[in-house]
């Protein structure tokens, strides 16, 4: 084999070796978008109930002594389901991280205010879970991105081991 066989035949694994890899990648966060996609669903199927607002309130704690403090709302609230009462603390199935701007958790706080009425998704096959807010179905919407990878993948495997064609040997005629 000459030295150029043997740079072209390298060159070749290791296009296919990154192929591999950005089409693994890529598929694993399309399937995690996916899973949250399937899990931000799950409430949509539940049941609309209406409920109050017993208290919501902003809590703010420092994770570290040295930390600037995180925020988060706190609401608690009451329904009723086939004429017994139930209470939750949920806003999302899967709650937000606190954040760091102390106006932000006041603006959500405010959207759930002390004694109003609001409504509720209850879960029919367990009446004790209970959300106000869907999750965001936003993974959906960007699942393309990381499918492109998938993609450039498949096509880097395509070009890595597809067979190099000899240049045709012409001949000429000299006359």
């Amino acid at each position: 084999m000459s030295q150029n066989q043997i740079a072209s035949q390298s060159g070749r694994w290791w296009l296919g070796t990154m192929g591999v890899f950005l089409i693994v990648a890529g598929s694993f966060f399309a399937w995690r978008m996916w899973l949250s996609y399937k899990e931000a669903q799950i409430t949509r199927q539940w049941l609309e109930i209406p409920c109050r607002i017993l208290s919501s309130a902003v809590v703010s704690e420092r994770p570290t002594p040295h930390s600037d403090p995180a925020h988060r709302v706190a609401v608690r609230y009451e329904y009723e389901v086939n004429g017994v009462k139930h209470s939750s603390m949920r806003v999302r199935k899967v709650e937000a991280a606190p954040t760091l701007h102390l106006e932000d958790a006041r603006q959500k706080q405010q959207k759930y205010p002390p004694g109003s009425e609001q409504v509720c998704f209850v879960n029919p096959a367990a009446p004790d879970e209970a959300v106000l807010e869907h999750a965001s179905r936003a993974a959906l919407y960007s699942i393309w991105f990381p499918l492109l990878f998938v993609l450039g993948g498949c096509g880097m495997l395509l070009g890595a081991f597809r067979q190099e064609k000899k240049p045709v040997q012409s001949t000429s005629c000299s006359a």
